[in-house]
């Protein structure tokens, strides 16, 4: 093998053909890049004679390549006449020659190939269903066009299935993300044996029995104590959930560390903190105490939660204030079920003697701000307490948390990273009221619960999980939701701790598998179709001694007996397809 460099031949070629650019690429501005590696079988080679396009059917399974690098592919068949001179080839020819050259099939065919399986159409119901299996829903705001073009292209058709044209004519819009899901490019590439896994804590979690209703709010009291849901969305958008996920129930505490989030996002963490301390208290969530300062141990016990409150949107009234607030609980929710109980806010409000007498200690201590009033404040209190939403919504918000303030839904920032940092912080050291020593310990996640029942667990980098069963233990945590996240972390390696050198090894849902971790690079059109057109089954790494002038910085990868693989069809027995991948200098020991 020898490697052209660019020689002073090479060189002349580009010389003579600088006011003749490549009508391919004139055609596929999108599909090449600025750098290309050059390769021939042999050295007696008519130069530019055989280039050729890589052609792609079938299922493509994928070949790891470097991120952000395209290549252009060259054939050369055995029988090939030597190469001694430029001029036997005319600029015409050369020209013809470039046209075939290696341009790689868009990445919507590509999409459609790796599907069809072969297969001429793809029925819609195999689409659908494949993309459930991905872990993304229909409904999912990014594929809102690609869904609606969906519709409208059925109607036009008779059998309910997709050609190329149609299907490209579908995904287009939101051909990224649908790659990344059907190539397992997700945080959770194996979706569907994980959910597996879910299932199973949660049936078993189910036969938990013991804890009582809460009745200290009368309204809270009235649900059934069989009601048992289970809501998980990735910092990739994936979801899944079980059992009764789509009842309404109170935030009640869980909504503590949220308002922390947004007066941390409004003010920064040196003014929220001047008011409120980061440490846990070590007593009942209720009780009237400050820490040696006079200030609430943390923003989540009760007094602290009233003092953060009075911290937003100050000056401005309640109406507006709990506008503020749910405006920024849709966003964080990607615009899912987020409600308001007003039977719970009157009910919590006649029966809130504690919490009044809370805020008249905390008046007395001064631990408002300057012409705050304590009673609007402590309406305002029991409004966000009252705030309704389901599991499936409240699984939402705390992935916009694991996924640094980005709903993963709709791709949007709702809070900045210092917000997220410290509530997941306060979470992790106080989240879980006169457990949470327990729960970081066994558990090693940020999560807080609520006494309608509810626990908001967040896996940074990976998931948030909405937990929710009425029957609460003696300390006010959710009987049910406490076994399912002792069970979770049993089985994968999600406690903080857990990926330290020579642990015992668990469940890694991150990777492919289960045990060989993925390498996260950000993915774009490009690199995605580079990667799904190169065919592992066909594609063989060339060593380095073979490829004889092969660097550190470039691999070689070869597909034998290609004849007829090119754009032209034509090649003898012995035709071979090469290509030279620059290596990143991260990536090279791995390749």
């Amino acid at each position: 093998m020898l490697h052209f460099r660019f020689t002073l031949v090479l060189k002349e070629l580009y010389k003579s053909n600088l006011s003749r650019p490549f009508s391919g690429i004139a055609r596929n501005k999108t599909s090449l890049t600025a750098s290309y590696c050059f390769s021939t079988a042999c050295a007696n080679v008519k130069l530019g004679s055989n280039l050729k396009s890589l052609r792609v059917g079938g299922h493509l399974p994928a070949l790891s390549t470097s991120y952000g690098a395209r290549y252009l592919c060259t054939k050369t068949d055995a029988g090939s006449v030597t190469a001694n001179s430029k001029n036997e080839v005319s600029k015409e020819a050369a020209a013809e020659k470039r046209r075939k050259a290696g341009i790689l099939p868009s990445l919507e065919d590509l999409l459609f190939y790796t599907i069809a399986e072969g297969q001429e159409k793809i029925p819609a119901h195999k689409f659908t269903t494949a993309l459930k299996a991905t872990g993304l829903w229909t409904g999912d705001p990014r594929l809102k066009e690609c869904m609606e073009m969906l519709k409208v292209t059925l109607k036009s058709t008779a059998d309910g299935a997709l050609d190329r044209h149609l299907f490209k004519k579908c995904v287009q819009s939101n051909i990224v993300l649908l790659t990344q899901a059907f190539r397992k490019k997700f945080v959770i590439p194996d979706f569907r044996p994980f959910c597996s896994h879910i299932d199973d804590i949660y049936e078993g979690a189910k036969l938990k029995s013991g804890g009582k209703v809460a009745d200290y709010i009368p309204q809270l009291a009235k649900f059934s104590p069989d009601l048992w849901g289970v809501a998980l969305c990735t910092v990739d958008g994936q979801r899944f959930t079980v059992g009764d996920t789509k009842v309404p129930f109170c935030l009640q505490s869980c909504v503590k560390p949220l308002k922390y989030a947004i007066a941390v996002h409004d003010h920064g963490t040196e003014y929220v903190h001047r008011f409120i301390g980061k440490e846990p208290s070590g007593l009942r969530f209720n009780k009237l105490f400050l820490n040696e300062e006079d200030k609430p141990h943390n923003p989540m016990v009760n007094a602290g939660a009233i003092v953060c409150t009075s911290l937003i949107k100050q000056g401005a009234s309640n109406a507006e204030k709990f506008d503020y607030v749910m405006n920024f609980m849709n966003k964080m929710a990607g615009n899912e079920y987020v409600g308001f109980s007003n039977a719970t806010f009157q009910s919590e409000r006649m029966s809130g003697d504690r919490n009044f007498a809370i805020g008249y200690y905390l008046k007395e201590k001064k631990c408002f701000p300057e012409g705050t009033d304590m009673t609007a404040i402590l309406d305002f209190y029991f409004q966000l307490c009252s705030i309704e939403v389901t599991c499936e919504s409240a699984s939402v918000m705390a992935a916009t948390l694991a996924n640094g303030g980005f709903c993963p839904i709709t791709g949007e920032r709702v809070l900045n990273p210092e917000a997220v940092r410290n509530t997941l912080s306060l979470m992790h050291s106080c989240g879980m009221y006169d457990f949470s020593g327990q729960f970081a310990f066994h558990v090693g996640l940020p999560a807080k619960s609520g006494v309608a029942g509810g626990i908001l667990l967040v896996v940074p980098n990976v998931m948030g999980i909405m937990c929710w069963s009425p029957p609460l233990d003696k300390l006010g945590n959710s009987v049910r939701g406490i076994q399912f996240c002792t069970d979770l972390v049993h089985l994968c390696n999600f406690h903080n701790y857990d990926n330290l050198r020579h642990f015992a090894k668990k469940l890694d849902p991150r990777r492919e598998g289960g045990d060989q971790r993925q390498v996260i690079r950000p993915l774009d059109y490009k690199s995605l179709q580079q990667e799904l057109a190169l065919k592992e089954s066909l594609w063989k790494k060339v060593s380095p001694s073979e490829a004889e002038c092969a660097r550190s910085t470039t691999r070689l990868f070869r597909m034998e007996g290609a004849a007829g693989s090119g754009a032209g069809g034509g090649g003898g027995g012995g035709a071979r397809t090469d290509v030279h991948v620059p290596v990143h200098r991260e990536t090279r020991s791995a390749i």
